[in-house]
């Protein structure tokens, strides 16, 4: 809390993870590697590829988005080689500082891969007190002493699936080296040691009251460092493993006689090795990296409300969500923080109407309807992204997983076929798999989603009226979405709409290219449709669909997604599969005897129950109904010594323990159990954040099980929140986008006060931006640019006061913070010039 603004800082990353290029070869015979790519929070993986066979320039081409739930020194990518014996190698990898990840923003960058050593994975922070004294010896003689007190470290990194760390203190001078340790402490990497170590200094000199350093004392202390290194024991004959470093040169004690602050490891030497980073290849990446410092809601009233006005707006070219497209250097930009943002606020389906109305004003021929990249295209290709992700899942998941699992032959391009392939068998192995997608899709209509339904309707609705000369015209409005911009994409690149969890193989690819191609064809209702396609094997091919119940099939279920008189959706009664995965719980305790164990099961969640099973596809072991779901909840490390853990709470004190793979897993199941269970009557309002263990809770050490909780409950979301959108975020990211692209709003501006007294052509810099009413406009551009002031004051003055309260050498900014000490100097810049 600062100054009454409630700031919430939220960051996040989205990258495309292309291809690696000239990776070293084999030893073996055949050179080639099998080869996956891992990403990595420091050192924390997050997200892994599918593995690459053959190849020493693997193309991956996956797309990955994480909110981080924690701080990070470095962004990672690891390139692993899976050997015969299915070993994994490393071979190298790129680390990206965090500060550093704004100059690579959006941009496809090409990075060398680096070797991979002890030194390269140094992370974690030590916390130290050093204390320097005079002591006064029983003969009445004075030295200097050192005490080092060496509190704890936090973050350290996991060396082979363990960390049994311990610390050398060691004072150096050019003349003397003295050393000294401390104990192992077992299986953590955030050991607490507090011990602390004496060293002399100084050699005893007679005592007189100024009692300082002789001139060849100050010149030996000058020199001299105390250096701290943490280890990790290991039991191996290679030695102990190397975890970090500290150097701290003694002259900085001498102005005060007491030292305690946090402190970032470093490599040895600092890491300035002479290793050739040429040898081991590149990775192409493109990383967008964002962070967000979020106000309390009232903070943005003034803009959000001049937003959520715009679909009533006449023209509509005149409100600020039009705007705000007219601005963005791409239409993308601004449609997703703009649908988030109308979707929070229930205001979706009119603003839709709206900008679509004026599209389709604006469009000359019917056969171009909704064909370019527009921001109406753009904002409608969001909201189904949203809004249809559980209606991908249960339309085409089950068939798509089968296409990837069965392989079978499915290429009907007689160029490419393989030896011992049949073209005519791989012709109906493909024609039953088009069969079967299309007659899902089109017996679908009652499962999509009612915003879906709504929008189709006002682009229905808008074509007919504008070209009623054409009778298709209704049809294709809203096929050119359904089809073109959403179940074809889908088919064509599952694992973009997470209905795999990578870019399938080349083989697959290519059928599902080939099914993409063949459904979007028939949901075009185009007159010629053989003439659609450039390959003669294509247009073959489509001779088995042209018959006339596939084009009446089509329309019924054009007509069924895009009439207001529909069905009601909540009637549809089965099951959606939300979440699923391998993660390791905690035995509840159901058989009143037998160990309360960790074991590793598949869990299932979908919108009726909660389930986990021994494997994917067993029979579930147990089933937690979503109404029995009170609360879901973090639990501390000190349970069990275990991270990533949080606990599913049911009727009767009864808690499932649950640990995940990682702090994004983590956050992503606690979010969706939350959200599906936030509307049950019962939920708790308190809970225990650590476990009840040896008869009594770790936290607030009640000894009896049933004691209420001694901590409020997060909450999660509001229960009329459908999907997990902060508004307030989105508010922020769009005033964001305006301050960026300042320059062009105050050029619009300029553009409205001349076409409002001037009626001759056009100036050619004004020509790109849509203004129907300038008048309109410019109103609406004096309260957005008022609106973006007043925010960016606030930030400014919440930068002044974080500057003011942040101390250097914290737990939170530990000494040698790049980032940090750069915002320093920008600060104290800034505060120079004010002054």
């Amino acid at each position: 809390v600062m100054d009454n603004a409630l700031i919430c800082n939220l960051s996040c990353f989205s990258l495309s993870l292309g291809e690696a290029k000239n990776l070293p070869t084999y030893p073996g015979p055949n050179k080639m590697r099998d080869c996956y790519c891992t990403v990595n929070l420091d050192q924390e993986e997050v997200f892994r590829t599918k593995i690459v066979e053959k190849s020493l320039c693997p193309f991956y081409g996956e797309d990955f988005y994480c909110e981080i739930p924690r701080t990070f020194r470095h962004l990672s990518f690891y390139i692993f080689d899976r050997d015969v014996f299915r070993r994994d190698s490393i071979i190298g990898k790129v680390a990206i500082q965090k500060e550093d990840l704004q100059k690579y923003h959006n941009r496809d960058t090409w990075f060398q891969l680096q070797h991979v050593d002890a030194d390269s994975e140094v992370q974690g922070k030590v916390h130290l007190e050093l204390r320097l004294s005079e002591v006064i010896t029983d003969t009445g003689v004075v030295c200097h002493k050192l005490a080092t007190r060496v509190l704890e470290c936090q973050g350290l990194p996991i060396v082979n699936g363990q960390c049994d760390p311990y610390a050398t203190v060691t004072l150096a001078g050019p003349s003397r080296s003295e050393a000294k340790k401390t104990k192992v402490k077992k299986k953590t990497n955030n050991p607490h040691f507090d011990e602390v170590f004496y060293f002399e200094v100084t050699r005893p000199s007679s005592y007189n009251k100024k009692s300082h350093f002789d001139i060849e004392d100050v010149d030996e202390v000058d020199k001299m460092e105390i250096r701290v290194d943490l280890w990790n024991a290991s039991n191996l004959k290679f030695g102990d493993e190397f975890l970090g470093e500290l150097r701290l040169p003694l002259k900085f004690l001498r102005q005060s006689s007491s030292y305690e602050a946090w402190y970032f490891l470093q490599p040895r030497d600092n890491g300035n090795k002479s290793l050739k980073p040429d040898d081991l290849g590149s990775l192409r990446l493109n990383v967008v990296y964002t962070e967000d410092h979020v106000f309390s809601s009232d903070y943005y009233s003034p803009l959000r409300d001049v937003l959520l006005k715009s679909a009533d707006v006449e023209p509509v070219s005149a409100s600020a969500a039009h705007i705000l497209g007219e601005v963005c250097r791409e239409k993308q930009e601004a449609a997703i923080p703009l649908v988030r943002l109308f979707l929070h606020y229930g205001r979706i389906v009119p603003f839709i109407s709206a900008i679509a109305n004026a599209e389709v004003k604006r469009t000359q021929d019917p056969n171009t309807i909704f064909r370019g990249n527009s921001l109406t295209s753009k904002c409608i290709d969001e909201t189904m992204k949203l809004a249809g992700m559980h209606y991908l899942q249960v339309t085409l998941k089950p068939i798509i997983d089968e296409i990837c699992q069965v392989h079978k032959p499915c290429e009907i391009d007689p160029v490419k076929l393989k030896d011992g392939e049949n073209l005519e068998n791989n012709r109906e192995n493909l024609r039953q798999y088009v069969d079967r997608i299309f007659t899902v899709i089109t017996k679908s209509g009652v499962s999509c989603p009612t915003v879906m339904c709504d929008i189709f309707f006002s682009l229905r609705e808008s074509a007919a009226k504008r070209f009623q000369g054409d009778l298709d015209v209704r049809y294709t409005a809203v096929s050119s979405f359904i089809f073109l911009r959403f179940f074809a994409p889908a088919i064509l690149s599952p694992n973009l709409f997470q209905l795999t969890p990578h870019h399938p193989d080349p083989q697959t690819s290519r059928t599902l290219t080939l099914i993409s191609k063949t459904i979007q064809t028939l949901g075009s209702l185009s007159k010629s449709k053989s003439a659609n396609f450039k390959e003669s094997y294509m247009a073959t091919f489509y001779d088995y669909f042209n018959e006339q119940k596939y084009a009446d099939a089509v329309k019924n279920f054009l007509d069924l997604i895009s009439s207001s008189g529909r069905r009601d959706h909540k009637s549809i009664e089965q099951p959606i599969l939300l979440k699923e995965g391998f993660m390791i719980k905690r035995a509840q305790g159901r058989k009143r005897f037998g160990m309360k164990n960790f074991k590793k099961r598949w869990f299932r969640l979908t919108n009726h129950e909660f389930t986990y099973q021994k494997s994917k596809g067993d029979h579930p072991l147990c089933s937690i109904p979503i109404e029995n779901i009170l609360a879901v909840e973090r639990l501390e490390e000190e349970s069990f010594k275990m991270k990533n853990m949080f606990q599913v709470i049911q009727p009767e004190r009864r808690v499932l323990y649950i640990q995940a793979n990682n702090c994004v897993e983590a956050k992503d199941w606690i979010d969706i159990l939350t959200k599906v269970s936030q509307c049950n009557k019962k939920r708790l309002t308190v809970y225990h954040p650590s476990a009840y263990l040896n008869g009594h809770w770790l936290c607030c050490k009640a000894t009896a099980d049933n004691t209420p909780g001694c901590t409020p409950c997060t909450g999660g979301l509001p229960a009329n929140i459908q999907l997990d959108i902060d508004g307030d975020r989105e508010t922020e990211r769009i005033y964001s986008l305006f301050n960026l692209y300042m320059p062009k709003l105050e050029k619009m501006q300029e553009a409205c006060g001349s076409k409002s007294v001037y009626d001759g052509p056009e100036e050619e810099e004004y020509s790109t931006f849509i203004i129907d009413d300038p008048k309109e406009t410019y109103k609406t551009l004096k309260l957005i640019i008022e609106g973006v002031g007043t925010l960016e004051q606030e930030h400014a003055q919440y930068k002044r006061d974080k500057f003011k309260k942040t101390k250097y050498g914290s737990q939170e900014h530990p000494i040698g913070d790049k980032s940090f000490q750069t915002y320093i100097r920008q600060q104290s810049e800034i505060s120079a010039h004010s002054i």
